[in-house]
């Protein structure tokens, strides 16, 4: 009888000691889930801005994965699902006509980078040599047309109507002294269309997708222009985790020296850091 019961004893503590063992496992895995940051981001810059940060999120003790979409709308259902902890691929602009469509609730954590619009070269290769006739191809979606032509009225070759800043149109143009005709594309059709165009003015990302050497762009946008001021490209993350710790890491490390000389180094005149 005291074998029988020294036998159920021994068994209930080895089964105690394997819950216990289990218990600490899951602690353990819940632990490093925990300190595994996912993020999803558009391929191009995005993407590679994040894996450049890789190392510095190490030094934090978080682990980075990142999801890339190819639109624009996944990757903020996904987040406000909670499916990643934060994005990287738009702008404030963007993120808060998205909240008041789909009713999410997600924030500008940390301003990462800016794309520049860019004019690029087609048949001419010298805006001062633009004639009568000659074709301009500028994106088509309110956003970048505007920007597209306050570009353009910085390089002297049209004049808008006062006040007309990021709402821009072809109407608003005042003055066109050398008779350009403005063309309206889709923004990524634009570099598959310069050689039958005199310039167009390409964003940033799809001249980095089309490789189009930034040395064949007379002209970009300034870093101190409106446009890049409220254009910069953002990390968002839900409202509850804006002062998270992971995000906290986040910008730490898209922040750092590392991450600046990797964007001046891999991406030039294409894409500026705004920190």
């Amino acid at each position: 009888m005291k074998k029988r019961l020294t036998g159920i004893i021994l068994a209930v503590l080895l089964v105690a000691s394997v819950g216990v063992l289990g218990a600490c496992s899951d602690k353990e895995d819940a632990k490093g889930a925990d300190k595994t940051i996912v993020v999803g981001a558009s391929p191009a810059p995005h993407a590679g801005i994040l894996k450049a940060a890789e190392k510095e999120l190490e030094k934090e003790g978080y682990k980075l994965e990142v999801k890339e979409f190819q639109d624009y709308v996944q990757p903020n259902l996904a987040l406000e699902e909670g499916e990643i902890d934060a994005n990287f691929f738009q702008h404030v602009p963007y993120l808060e006509q998205f909240n008041d469509e789909r009713d999410t609730h997600l924030v500008d954590a940390v301003k990462v980078h800016y794309e520049p619009l860019g004019i690029y070269q087609g048949k001419v290769s010298k805006l001062s040599d633009l004639k009568a006739g000659d074709k301009i191809g500028v994106p088509n979606d309110a956003t970048n047309e505007a920007r597209a032509l306050l570009l353009l009225e910085q390089e002297g070759v049209i004049k808008l109507k006062d006040g007309a800043g990021l709402k821009a149109t072809k109407q608003d143009i005042v003055e066109n002294p050398n008779n350009v005709e403005i063309v309206e594309l889709e923004a990524a059709v634009i570099p598959r269309s310069l050689d039958d165009l005199a310039f167009g003015v390409i964003n940033g990302n799809y001249a980095l997708s089309a490789k189009i050497d930034e040395n064949k762009a007379v002209a970009f946008e300034g870093k101190d222009s409106e446009a890049a001021k409220t254009y910069v490209n953002i990390v968002a993350v839900r409202e509850k985790d804006k002062d998270s710790d992971k995000t906290k890491a986040l910008k730490k490390a898209l922040h750092s020296d590392a991450v600046k000389k990797f964007i001046e180094k891999e991406y030039g005149k294409a894409v500026v850091a705004s920190f």
